[in-house]
């Protein structure tokens, strides 16, 4: 019997199933390197993980390098991949080091840094907003020649953490300083090894917003699936909906496939995965914000592109991780219908208490799956600071229309209730 390849999966939460159970599809094993959230017996029961290799990628990355290649020395795996934002770099590190298919470490910086990812873009003549990098929190005043209202955000961030609109000059010291303690808190030593913190000041794009996946196989880059993200006009940028296929003019479908295809070669991205989130200026133009080199939502932008695009985004992602083609390379996909994800919003914030509603939105057959990322007495941070969805609700639709009305049902049902609250 042929063996089973094995790949090493970097930073992916055992408790979110969607790339663990694309492995036992696919019949590929994992070794997986568990968040520093995560429990060893969680990650030692999740699909497909047959070995548990515990690696401090946040506090010593060169320990967890000789870590990596000391496993592999004893038995070679064929691949390791990326399960969050924060470890892309240290994976392509590890890749290179190993021999193994992945982003170069050059590529991997520029996709962990907005400021760099600006630069590429306007180099490439591709869309870009008016922006401006700060060095340090006293530095505000340097972004008042940009058109407002602005957005200041962290260089190396994500999830929106620590974005903020501002309106006008009056707001741009408080924001700038607010933004800046966040990335002194949550980000410094998350960025690129050179330039990590630091915050970006851009000229805010009025339009929707919507996020692109696609694959990437020796450098040919195939858009998987564009989601509809809707209006996020701030002053903070609170993710809680997205539906898969967005309901775009073909003409507006090609140019967001054009201008992502083109920042993956800007970029240098050649393996992998990718989730792309842009805004549509006017309704019509693409113009990119960020790019993470890994899939979204902690991977249940699978969902969507399964649902609404006809590809195991997941189990591909694997497959190229591991040196193979694509299946949908040569296989003609065949989408399922329309996907929603809804993204339960953490509101005030506080110790939660507990998520009302999630009961009976389990029972509902239009409802795939309910992810409750935390339980009662863990405590949830109000934006623009983030520390993670109190739930995340995947279903499937026949329409669009039935997937934006059950949005509204579900943001009518369901609600976080903190200890302070009273009910």
């Amino acid at each position: 019997m042929p063996q089973r390849p094995k790949l090493l999966l970097v930073g992916q939460l055992s408790t979110l199933p969607w790339v663990f159970e694309a492995a036992e599809r696919a019949g590929i094993d994992l070794i997986l390197a568990p968040r520093g959230d995560d429990t060893p017996e969680a990650a030692a029961r999740a699909a497909a993980v047959v070995e548990v290799l515990p690696l401090d990628v946040d506090g010593d990355q060169e320990a967890a390098l000789a870590a990596v290649a000391e496993r592999y020395r004893r038995e070679p795996f064929g691949g390791i991949m990326a399960g969050n934002e924060k470890v892309v770099p240290f994976v392509a590190r590890a890749a290179r080091e190993l021999g193994l298919t992945g982003i170069s470490e050059q590529a991997a910086a520029v996709v962990r840094d907005k400021r760099s990812m600006r630069r590429l873009l306007r180099e490439a003549g591709l869309g870009a907003p008016g922006f401006t990098v700060l060095e340090g929190p006293d530095d505000w005043t340097e972004a008042l020649t940009l058109r407002f209202p602005v957005v200041v955000k962290p260089a190396s961030g994500f999830s929106s953490l620590g974005v903020i609109r501002v309106d006008d000059k009056d707001g741009l010291q408080e924001a700038v300083a607010r933004t800046w303690e966040l990335v002194e808190t949550h980000l410094r030593g998350a960025g690129p090894a050179a330039g990590e913190g630091g915050v970006l000041v851009e000229e805010y794009l009025d339009g929707p917003e919507i996020s692109a996946e696609s694959l990437v196989h020796h450098g040919t880059v195939r858009v998987c699936a564009v989601s509809w993200k809707g209006e996020l006009t701030g002053p903070y940028f609170e993710e809680t909906t997205l539906r898969a296929p967005a309901q775009l003019p073909a003409e507006v479908l090609a140019a967001v496939e054009a201008e992502v295809v083109a920042a993956h070669h800007a970029f240098g991205l050649t393996e992998g995965t990718t989730h792309t989130e842009l805004r549509l200026v006017g309704g019509v133009r693409p113009v990119l914000l960020e790019m993470g080199a890994r899939i979204g939502g902690g991977g249940f932008m699978h969902h969507l592109v399964d649902v609404g695009g006809g590809i195991d985004l997941a189990a591909e992602a694997l497959r190229v991780h591991l040196g193979l083609e694509p299946l949908c390379w040569s296989e003609e996909p065949v989408p399922a219908g329309h996907a929603a994800a809804y993204l339960v919003p953490v509101g005030t914030g506080g110790r939660i208490s507990a998520v009302r509603g999630l009961d009976a939105v389990r029972e509902d057959p239009r409802v795939d799956l309910v992810v409750q990322t935390v339980g009662p007495g863990a405590v949830l941070r109000p934006y623009p600071d983030w520390s993670g969805y109190p739930a995340i609700v995947l279903s499937r639709h026949t329409s669009d229309a039935e997937a934006a009305a059950f949005r509204d049902h579900l943001a009518s049902t369901l609600h976080v209730v903190y200890e302070e609250e009273r009910s």
